[in-house]
């Protein structure tokens, strides 16, 4: 008996083959209800009855034709050898076009699992299945799942732990294409047999006699097979002649046929389907007239959401940094390195904690991004959106990665490979920077409500994202009559049914952002705070315009001179900074930024906000922590909101919205675009649009004397 096997993954998108991966494996991958959440092929390791598994996640795919990245993808790595077993996953409720991948994979001669997964929902729909029958028509074992629920993958673990036992052998299916059509297929088996390279000596020869048939690229373009071409091309003549139809459309509508044959023997329904009831909320939602409305309107409704439940979290999460930044202070011996107290009450407490604070908002925003997702809306949302998006430049399948760039624009920009036009792709991934991504929040949780009345943060919060939409359609627009001139192509999108996301699945959704936040505090953001400590701390200045201590003291003997005292220290501790090296670059800069409305402090901000844009939270708060001492001390929004106008305010939105995200964004469009000149391009494009953005609006803000007039 093997110690190991390896099992490949295949299925339709949005069938649950990510969900049964991760039942499988223990691992996190994300999972959503909606096609194109897979983009590469995963893999893992889970271990059954002693026997070790090794498991493959392909990319969601219809079928095997090389129509697409992922299908090449899923080709390649079915047809590389050393694949023991084939899980193909199924959705139960929508059988007969599922199976249209299965009749595929069942010529490959490779031993097949066959998973009927969502089998609560297909009970719920009253579809019965005659396994044995099904068995028999696919040359497969059966097992039914319903991935979503805990242990709802132990039917496939038992089967598994008898598959390693037994390894079956391949059982020869039921898949017969009619006599005329069987014939030309043998006819080229024999002549595949005669050349086929050992590679794929695996492969049984029908195989590939009916992707050559059928005019596959990938199994076309194996140098062995060109010299079959002439016998293929006659044979393809000879059926599209027989039956005036092209030989690959008439091998489709055998394997239908077939298809529906096996349904009407195997599969039976006594209720309502879910689909009538889905097609009626569809008559609202994806509605011509009102389904765009709707669409922002559930977008300020989940912003509205994030603000409304996330402050009291967040008020407690400062309340507690900002007592653990004074325990610390008081627990501190008085001579014993200050600069070591400052460094840890400053620069950590006072960097990490400024950014932690806004994790509650993260939650909460990807709580209700995960809503959207799994219940089936983000679909809808695709299709409703889809002729906006092509006034634009731009296809309907490339707002799922939009969609994704409100969370990370890294996996956002990977998800743009199942956009087929090269073209599109390349507009998608230049465009995607503008979505606001989830490392932004920090910024909006921090300004908005500093600067603006409670009444209007989730309009606000609404306003900055839908800005960012506009300006990457905009965008898109003038690359395509420019750039990437050429016509769109047609994008066929598929509806999945509603359904109730699940409390475990949401529960993912939270412990996932919640461990890479504060993982990234607790690496990057953590780093870049002390850098930045020590740069607005060194050089320490020695010498003074005034003698501040003096005047402090002298003021210390009289009664009722506290606000004198603090205008002082503010004085020496604003001199002090300024002869840091965040200081100097900051004063230095600062006559690029000022016309966009920023100081030295905000510039400094900016420039460190590059590695990561939270690291502008962490830096302000350094920044304005310094001198910090009495337990009454102010909140960094309260002192933000005494330093600068509510104009400032938006505008430091709109340039963090409007800028590069992170370095790490950069390093995907160099890999994605394979070329470093685009993604240089691309930060300094951004750069340019946030500048001129961000100047149009300030100066005009000034003009018009609305420094102070925005909504308060």
């Amino acid at each position: 008996m093997k110690k190991r096997y390896r099992i490949v993954l295949a299925g339709n998108p949005n069938c649950g083959k990510t969900c049964i991966f991760n039942a499988l494996t223990g691992a996190r991958q994300h999972v959503g209800n909606y096609a194109g959440v897979t983009v590469e092929s995963k893999s893992g390791r889970f271990g059954v009855g002693g026997v070790d598994f090794e498991i493959v996640d392909l990319p969601g795919i219809y079928s095997l034709s090389s129509g697409s990245p992922e299908e090449e993808v899923a080709f390649g790595e079915l047809t590389a050898g050393g694949t023991d077993l084939i899980l193909n996953v199924v959705d139960s409720t929508i059988l007969r076009r599922s199976l249209y991948l299965t009749t595929q994979l069942a010529e490959l001669g490779i031993p097949m699992l066959i998973v009927l997964n969502m089998s609560d929902e297909a009970d719920r729909e009253g579809l019965k299945f005659d396994i044995p029958k099904l068995e028999k028509y696919f040359g497969a074992s059966i097992v039914r799942t319903t991935a979503s629920k805990s242990g709802g993958v132990k039917p496939l673990l038992d089967r598994l732990a008898e598959f390693a036992k037994a390894p079956p052998k391949f059982s020869k299916p039921m898949l017969s294409y009619g006599a005329d059509l069987d014939d030309e297929i043998a006819r080229i088996s024999g002549a595949v047999e005669a050349v086929k390279p050992d590679s794929y000596s695996h492969i049984p020869s029908r195989f590939f006699a009916v992707k050559l048939l059928e005019s596959d690229g990938c199994v076309g373009s194996i140098p062995e097979f060109a010299g079959l071409s002439g016998e293929v091309a006659r044979s393809i003549e000879h059926l599209s002649a027989g039956h005036a139809i092209e030989a690959d459309t008439f091998i489709a509508d055998r394997r239908y046929a077939l298809l529906a044959g096996a349904c009407r023997d195997a599969v039976s329904q006594s209720a309502m389907t879910r689909g009538m009831i889905s097609d009626k909320i569809d008559t609202v939602l994806t509605n011509r007239f009102f389904g765009l409305p709707l669409f922002f309107l559930i977008m300020y409704a989940t912003f509205w959401f994030t603000f409304t439940f996330a402050e009291p979290f967040m008020d407690w999460i400062e309340g507690a940094f900002g007592w653990l930044s004074e325990f610390v202070r008081g627990f501190w011996p008085e001579d014993f390195a200050p600069y070591l107290c400052s460094l840890l009450t400053d620069g950590v407490i006072g960097g990490v904690g400024g950014v932690l604070v806004f994790l509650p908002n993260i939650l909460f925003l990807f709580i209700a991004i995960a809503l959207l997702e799994e219940s089936g809306y983000m679909s809808r949302a695709a299709f409703v959106m889809d002729g906006l998006m092509r006034t634009f430049g731009l296809q309907g399948r490339s707002f799922v990665p939009l969609i994704l760039g409100f969370g990370c624009n890294v996996p956002a920009i990977m998800a743009t490979r199942t956009i087929e036009s090269e073209q599109d792709r390349k507009i998608t991934i230049m465009v995607l920077p503008l979505m606001s991504c989830g490392a932004r929040l920090p910024i909006y949780a921090l300004i908005i409500p500093a600067f603006f009345a409670a009444q209007y943060h989730a309009l606000m919060m609404f306003l900055i994202y839908v800005i960012g939409i506009v300006i990457a359609l905009i965008a898109a627009r003038l690359m395509k009559n420019t750039l990437f001139k050429g016509d769109g192509e047609v994008y066929l999108m598929e509806l999945p049914p509603y359904r109730i996301p699940t409390l475990r699945s949401l529960l993912f959704h939270m412990w996932d952002r919640a461990k890479m936040y504060v993982h990234k505090a607790g690496t990057i953001i953590l780093a870049a705070s002390i850098v930045l400590f020590f740069a607005n701390t060194f050089p320490v200045k020695k010498v003074f315009s005034t003698d501040y201590d003096a005047q402090i003291a002298a003021l210390e003997k009289v009664s009722g001179s506290e606000e004198k005292i603090a205008q002082l220290e503010n004085q020496k501790s604003a001199e002090s900074l300024e002869y840091t090296i965040s200081g100097r670059v900051g004063r230095f800069l600062e006559p690029v930024f000022r016309p966009i409305g920023f100081d030295w402090k905000l510039t400094t901000a900016s420039i460190g906000a590059l590695a990561a844009k939270e690291v502008f939270v962490s830096q302000l708060g350094i920044l304005y922590a310094e001198g910090e001492s009495d337990e009454e001390s102010e909140s960094l929004r309260e002192r933000l909101a005494a330093n600068y106008t509510p104009l400032q305010g938006f505008c430091i939105m709109l340039f963090s919205l409007l800028s590069i995200p992170c370095f790490a964004t950069l390093a995907i469009i160099r890999r994605e675009l394979n070329s470093r000149k685009a993604a240089l391009i691309e930060a300094f494009a951004l750069f340019a649009l946030a500048y001129l953005v961000t100047l149009i609006v300030y100066q005009a803000g000034v003009f018009f004397d609305l420094g102070n007039k925005l909504i308060q």
